[in-house]
């Protein structure tokens, strides 16, 4: 039995200040409060939170989900996770049937070898008029045939399926999916309130990066945003970044939904962890001047270039005093850091139905991230293992 200690170990509603976590075999043995006398590790004033865990995100480090090649994608979950991310789902972008079925096969492989934890197919089936930065070419309505040659060559790692439910055969393939055990998704869609309400009632449980690509609101004319938000069993995606969203935005999703619906996610494409320049999501060309990825050419936000870490200490600088830009500064607060653990694991593997990662806890998987004092990413562990940051 391995025992680590450090100056705080948030567990699943509580910070030990100090703490420890015990593993043996890869697995989470104990969690307490206090400095054992002879740990094999300490790591000092340090914050261990639990694995970060992403289920929107198309590529990292220059890897990418959607290049078809299994080596970039294994490239793209180092690159995140030495960002901390510990769990990884795939997204891919809308294609041609048969480059979607080619890209579902190769991911399938690597899910069943561990590489990812599952399949996010974020179109084809999407509202032209909400498909960001999608190809409009090869947007279509749902059909039951390709979704049954999808979910049969994927053999159970499609996890997630995002789609626009006023398109033709939308409410029909949100059942199919809901049935099949797919979670379905709300995004990219021009949907009205009751649509949505209906697409709910059919089985859909996550808005895919709510406000984002979706109907804005009107007081008037409600659209999915309040339909999706004011729905207990919705857990909505942001992508917190600063970029995708206004911070004050994300305050009041989370003070309206309550933090336990809200998984943040990254939406990150290759240019993640990297600089400006050129790159690809897909079939489209992207370029990313300081630090934002458009769709080349326009104005076209274009996913994102940050990181779950980013997402992990913006969430706790949201939850700190703004009276002041010292009191901002000041060393987050326990509910700060639980909330941001929270919303950066334990939602995000709920979304996934996933019970042995997300926390803390004893018989969970040993997966762990070493922050030091500035929330930055020291150290991080995956099964007990410690990998380098």
């Amino acid at each position: 039995m391995t025992v680590v200690t450090a100056a705080r170990v948030v567990a699943d509603a509580v910070v030990h200040a100090p703490g420890w976590i015990s593993v043996e075999h890869g697995l989470i043995t104990g969690v307490g409060a206090g400095r054992p006398e002879r740990p094999d590790h300490d790591y000092g004033d340090a914050t261990l939170v639990p694995g970060f865990v992403d289920i929107h995100v198309h590529g990292g480090g220059g890897g990418s989900f959607t290049s078809g090649d299994p080596a970039s994608v294994l490239q793209a979950v180092q690159a995140n996770r030495r960002h901390g991310t510990t769990t990884t789902m795939a997204s891919l972008v809308t294609a041609g049937a048969d480059e979607l079925l080619a890209s579902v096969s190769m991911l399938a492989d690597l899910y069943r070898d561990g590489v990812v934890a599952g399949i996010h197919l974020e179109g084809p089936w999407i509202s032209p008029h909400r498909c960001g930065a999608h190809d409009p070419r090869e947007l279509r309505d749902p059909d039951p045939g390709e979704i049954d040659r999808l979910l049969t060559v994927a053999d159970g790692a499609i996890a997630m399926v995002t789609i626009a439910p006023e398109l033709a055969g939308g409410p029909a393939a949100i059942r199919r999916l809901a049935d099949a055990g797919v979670i379905a998704a709300v995004g990219h869609t021009d949907c009205s309130f009751a649509v949505a309400q209906q697409a709910v009632d059919a089985g859909a449980r996550v808005a895919t990066h709510l406000f984002n690509a979706m109907r804005p609101i009107h007081h008037r004319d409600p659209g999915p945003i309040i339909a999706l938000l004011g729905d207990e069993r919705v857990t909505v995606e942001l992508i917190a970044d600063g970029t995708h969203l206004d911070p004050a935005l994300y305050r009041y999703v989370t003070r309206t939904a309550g933090p336990d619906r809200v998984a943040l996610v990254t939406d990150a494409m290759a240019a993640a962890g990297l600089g400006d320049g050129r790159y690809r999501l897909g079939q489209m060309a992207v370029d990313v001047v300081d630090g934002v990825a458009r769709i080349a050419g326009t104005p076209t936000i274009a996913g994102s270039t940050t990181t779950m870490d980013q997402l992990f200490r913006r969430a706790v600088h949201a939850w700190a005093p703004r009276e002041s830009d010292a009191e901002v500064s000041a060393p987050p607060t326990a509910e700060a850091l639980v909330h941001a653990a929270r919303q950066t694991a334990t939602i995000p593997a709920r979304v996934l139905r996933r019970t042995d990662i997300g926390s803390l806890e004893t018989g969970r998987r040993a997966d762990f991230v070493v922050l030091d004092a500035d929330l930055r990413v020291a150290d991080v562990v995956v099964g007990g293992a410690a990998v380098s940051a």
